[in-house]
């Protein structure tokens, strides 16, 4: 046994050579300790108060109605746990996921030196599955970016989290695999799988390398029995860092439209175009069906999926530059994303479940849905996700083609998700 504990430390000491500076050593063995130090303090514990069922209907609320129909006293609220991570010190700007902080009534945060600080929602977007949060920002440590593009299978990576709210806890584990998408029901993925074991309570912490540099934020894993089995997932450092920078610009991420169709290519690593929508910025561009865009702002693109991702968080009006190949030539195209056309608000009606949303008839070519001409910022609408410009075109994917429809639609008992298109990008919006 010793000779066999002695032969993997050997060979996790070679593989870590790779790395820059190597590991630390202690007693002639390597360590992750001065490492986790030094992050550790960046990753805090959140607890959440989120509101009850009773608090969403106000008829709920009234003791009379109760009482006359039967209904039982008010539940109290619910308290949610997870994880989150100090990205910016001077400001006090939190980043975690948006399903820790849904429907959040008081957030509070714990810092590893076990100080309580009361945190404000500065933004969150469930497309990605991150949020921002802002607390008093006095005498905090904050974990470094690390870019996530430069990472590769079998490098080594820590998570950082509170599983099970049993307190702060860190395992190891390496990069299984790059680019995960199709398990969430958004869209907006392109996730990195490791083997470092994540729980319930570890989404919104951090994913380190062995630099100690932040390059995930842990979200999600696949575990039958609601623990870990080796497959966790976290969403790229990149990515996370884009959201962020909208969520405090703008308190939402405000994306764009390129009007393109896309699929993944074969034969080669990339994204081919499958249509461009006529007056498009993408046909403006020149960017024709059947191309293959290899890179991204000078960053490769491996499908599809990771395509949609990172266009999914470039702001509308700025200007992207793609790598495509067309035929057997080399070209890079700019284009510039536009913003999503905003439906009309005048006559715009409302429905009970989407209370906050604004909502019209409208015609999409030779098909009928439902449009978003405004959602007030705070509403129920607004917190599951709804955003003035969207399509709603389906629920429970069933097509709807007018608010009428829709909201007889969404008086069915059970899970209801609304089928939604959002510019370039068709998404899930899971509403019960």
């Amino acid at each position: 046994m010793k000779q066999l504990l002695a032969t993997m430390v050997l060979a996790i000491a070679f593989a870590v050579q790779a790395q820059p500076g190597g590991l630390p050593m202690r007693d002639g063995l390597p360590t992750l300790a001065p490492i986790l130090e030094k992050v550790t303090p960046a990753v805090v514990n959140i607890a959440v108060l989120q509101k009850s069922p009773e608090e969403e209907n106000p008829l709920m609320r009234d003791p009379f109605f109760r009482r006359f129909f039967g209904m039982p006293q008010q539940s109290e609220p619910q308290i949610a746990a997870g994880s989150g991570v100090i990205v910016d010190a001077k400001n006090g700007y939190v980043i975690t996921n948006s399903h820790v902080v849904k429907d959040a009534r008081e957030i509070l945060i714990t810092l590893k030196d076990n100080r309580r600080l009361p945190a404000k929602l500065v933004g969150s977007d469930p497309g990605t599955d991150i949020a921002v949060l802002k607390v008093d920002p006095k005498n905090l440590v904050e974990a470094k970016f690390g870019d996530s593009d430069e990472l590769q299978v079998g490098d080594f990576v820590m998570a950082i989290g509170n599983p099970f709210g049993i307190g702060q806890t860190a395992t190891s584990g390496i990069v299984s695999a790059l680019g995960r998408s199709g398990l969430s029901v958004e869209g907006y993925e392109h996730f990195i799988q490791t083997d470092a074991p994540i729980n319930p309570g570890n989404s919104g912490g951090a994913l380190i390398n062995l630099k100690g540099e932040l390059i995930g934020i842990n979200s999600a894993i696949i575990g039958p029995a609601g623990g870990n089995v080796g497959i966790g997932f976290a969403v790229p450092s990149v990515m996370a860092r884009a959201v962020m920078d909208q969520l405090v610009r703008f308190g939402e991420v405000k994306r764009g439209r390129l009007g393109i169709a896309m699929s993944n290519a074969t034969g080669v690593e990339g994204a081919q175009i499958a249509e461009v929508e006529p007056n498009s910025p993408a046909a403006a561009a020149g960017l024709r069906k059947g191309d293959v865009v290899t890179a991204l702002n000078g960053r490769p693109v491996r499908g599809s999926a990771e395509l949609r991702a990172r266009l999914g968080v470039v702001p509308a009006g700025d200007t992207v530059e793609f790598k495509i190949q067309r035929n057997k030539e080399t070209q890079v195209i700019k284009a510039r994303i536009a913003e999503v056309e905003k439906n009309q608000a005048a006559g715009g009606q409302s429905v009970p479940e989407l209370n906050g949303a604004s909502l019209t008839d409208v015609e999409r070519g030779k098909n009928r849905a439902v449009g978003v001409a405004t959602v007030e910022a705070g509403s129920p609408a607004f917190n599951h996700g709804i955003r003035a410009g969207d399509i709603i075109i389906g629920v429970n994917q069933r097509r709807v083609t007018s608010v009428q429809d829709l909201s007889k639609a969404l008086r069915q008992r059970g899970r209801v998700s609304l089928n939604v298109l959002r510019g370039d990008f068709a998404l899930t919006i899971q509403l019960r």
